[in-house]
């Protein structure tokens, strides 16, 4: 059985590299460049890769599915451009292909590092992630950029897991907090959700019990102070939807 690993990029030249080295054992890497202005398609084309060029959509999964299309190995591997395949995944992933497996899909396991640390605690692990499929049969519904992947038949999951390095420092985090809440904010609209007091006072208890769930109940504190942030920003990102669903509203009204 052979295997291609894809990938979606923009601007992702301090990743890409680590990424792309960790999948010298693929049979062939498919590429979906989004518009990048910096140096990433420079640093693939040292790779094995077979690069595709792609408007920047904000779904990416729109992308994303363009890939799987334009691979030609039984099996298709997921990958963003900040995440690492290791050893001991990889070697568990040869058995597998080499094995006669009943499943369409598995689940992979994801350690997600959190400015410098992996957290392991709080409901960040294992975070399991729909990434390894037979050809043809998955596919994002490419209808929000947080959705999984669809497989259709038997779906597994693999035992080694795989690594996230999502955030080079705290500048990066705000900017995909920023894209991540606009993003959501646009499809809530869309679904005909507007602000209202009621349901932002609602939606703040709520993300302030979750952000206690995940720090005190699910143990996020013993990740140190990555954990503490990561509990945070993910109630704050909760807030800041409901503040540019205000926002939205305000405007419209000024119109």
């Amino acid at each position: 059985m052979t295997i291609s690993a894809c990938i979606t990029t923009h601007n992702e030249e301090l990743n890409i590299e680590r990424t792309l080295k960790s999948l010298d054992w693929v049979d062939e890497i498919i590429l979906v460049d989004c518009e990048s202005t910096d140096s990433t398609i420079e640093i693939a084309q040292k790779f094995k890769c077979k690069i595709f060029s792609q408007p920047n959509d904000s779904n990416l999964n729109v992308n994303k599915n363009y890939g799987f299309t334009n691979t030609s190995s039984d099996w298709i591997l997921c990958l963003d451009a900040d995440e690492v395949i290791p050893k001991a995944l990889e070697q568990e992933i040869k058995l597998l292909l080499n094995a006669r497996v009943k499943e369409n899909g598995f689940f992979i396991k994801r350690k997600n590092n959190y400015f410098g640390r992996f957290l392991m605690h709080g409901g960040n692990y294992p975070d399991k992630q729909l990434r390894l499929f037979r050809k043809n049969f998955g596919k994002f519904p490419a209808k929000h950029v947080h959705e999984r992947l669809e497989v259709k038949g038997k779906v597994g999951i693999l035992r080694e897991p795989f690594e996230h390095y999502p955030y080079r420092d705290i500048k990066q985090y705000i900017e995909k907090l920023n894209f991540y809440t606009t993003f959501e904010c646009g499809f809530r609209l869309q679904q005909g959700i507007k602000f209202s007091i009621p349901r932002f006072l609602m939606i703040l208890l709520s993300a302030f019990f979750r952000f206690l769930r995940r720090y005190i109940f699910k143990l996020g504190f013993l990740d140190g102070f990555q954990g503490f942030a990561a509990a945070f920003f993910d109630f704050v990102s909760q807030i800041l939807i409901q503040i540019k669903l205000w926002e939205a509203k305000r405007n419209v009204r000024n119109d």
